[in-house]
């Protein structure tokens, strides 16, 4: 099933493309980027969306872009909500710095995904909760 997500982008950005090898979609920087250790940016990625009704997308970090650029996104996990959606709601890749850095225009330096959101949840105190124990933290033994 596919879902359609509206983009706007901003002049000369670069346009989004799914793969067949992979459920994570690339995104590219929109400008050159000169970061110096111990920096905090947040990366412009271009454009705005319109996600999906019931969903939220996803942003982290490739598997090369701290061995290749020496980032690290700072929240570790970015959520962009479905009502992040207005023409200036542009997406950016939050970012600290460990080295000294450019970053040049288009590059893939992060993905997203879109996920269905949370439910509501309604919490129910108890007393027991009616399982087995795994044995507590760790005990998986990893």
């Amino acid at each position: 099933m596919a879902e359609t997500i509206q983009i706007k982008y901003r002049p000369g950005a670069a346009h989004l493309e799914m793969t067949e090898r992979g459920d994570w979609c690339d995104l590219y920087t929109y400008e050159d980027v000169t970061l110096h250790a111990g920096d905090f940016k947040i990366i412009p990625l271009g454009f705005a969306a319109k996600l999906p009704a019931g969903y939220e997308a996803n942003i982290v970090p490739r598997s090369s872009t701290f061995k290749r650029w020496g980032i690290l996104q700072t929240n570790h996990f970015a959520v962009i909500d479905e009502s992040y959606c207005g023409n200036d709601d542009e997406w950016g890749y939050p970012v600290y710095a460990t080295q000294n850095v450019t970053i040049p225009a288009g590059t893939r330096l992060c993905q997203f995904r879109i996920n269905k959101k949370q439910p509501t949840l309604i919490f129910e105190e108890v007393d027991d909760l009616q399982a087995e124990s795994r044995g507590g933290w760790g005990s998986s033994g990893a």
